[in-house]
């Protein structure tokens, strides 16, 4: 694994220097869109409402829309927010861990000690193990404060990002606004139902049978040569850079043309006018 960037956890005056790695990876097979007639590549392009112009990224700026009015924020506008470049995992609180709802957790991202001693380190993971706590923390990424959850997971201490409250919908259904009755026999069958499906959870017995079909499909149609050449997918002009060269190289050449029937041009009427062709050299 390769480290995303570093922090230092911070309680007290206790510090913890960290490695940042991410603890998951889309593993789902990539596809892009094609035209099914030739199989060209779809290309998205930016392009303005107004005049109907493909606007380069550095023309682009972000806007908020507060309905009938329509905010545009600049780089400059942008740029005078407070950043949060802060490098502490800031510890604000001990909580226990049935506490900390699994709808909240998001992104999560194990946590290395870059020290030679490890010992702060496994101070605070066997910490949290014994008291049965989580560390709730604030911490920053991208330029933004997150709240996260640091807890240990295989003797590795993992931080979770954490959704903010006010990011957790709240359901409300009308189908369940109506007490329903449930009887004590069909709690008792159920309950059996459900007894003769226990186990114990383990990941490793369940497979994405639908991206190992895919996969499946794909090497199949490969092997009977049912593809076509990946460059000839893309057309003269393509998203970013290759697309800007292209562009580049077609007006070079429409240049060099231009300058070509020019030339010709010119050697035409010299060819209909000698007379006069040579006394404009004679001059």
């Amino acid at each position: 694994m390769r480290a995303i960037g570093k922090r230092v956890i911070a309680f007290g005056l206790v510090n913890v220097p960290v490695k940042i790695y991410s603890a998951t990876e889309d593993h789902d097979v990539s596809l892009h869109q094609v035209h099914d007639k030739d199989g060209g590549r779809i290309r998205y392009q930016r392009r303005c409402e107004l005049d109907g112009e493909i606007v380069p990224y550095e023309h682009i700026s972000k806007a908020y829309d507060a309905g009938d009015r329509t905010v545009v924020l600049t780089d400059e506008d942008l740029a005078s927010l407070p950043e949060e470049r802060s490098n502490e995992i800031e510890v604000v609180e001990f909580v226990p861990n049935a506490q900390v709802d699994p709808i909240m957790f998001d992104r999560s991202y194990f946590l290395e000690p870059d020290s030679r001693s490890a010992k702060a380190y496994v101070l605070l993971r066997q910490t949290l193990e014994a008291t049965d706590r989580t560390a709730i923390v604030k911490f920053a990424l991208r330029q933004k404060t997150r709240l996260g959850a640091l807890r240990v997971r295989d003797g590795v201490l993992m931080l979770q990002g954490l959704l903010w409250a006010d990011e957790v919908r709240k359901p409300e259904f009308s189908s369940l606004a109506e007490s329903v009755k449930i009887t004590d026999k069909e709690l008792d069958m159920s309950s059996k139902l459900v007894a003769s499906y226990e186990s114990d959870f383990e990941p490793e017995k369940f497979d994405d049978d639908y991206q190992m079909q895919l996969r499946t499909l794909i090497d199949a149609k490969l092997e009977q040569g049912d593809s076509i050449d990946t460059e000839a997918t893309f057309g003269t002009e393509n998203e970013g850079e290759k697309g800007e060269v292209l562009d580049l190289m077609e007006a070079l050449r429409r240049s060099v043309d231009r300058n070509r029937a020019a030339t010709k041009t010119g050697e035409e009427k010299s060819a209909e006018h000698p007379k006069a062709s040579r006394r404009k050299r004679a001059g």
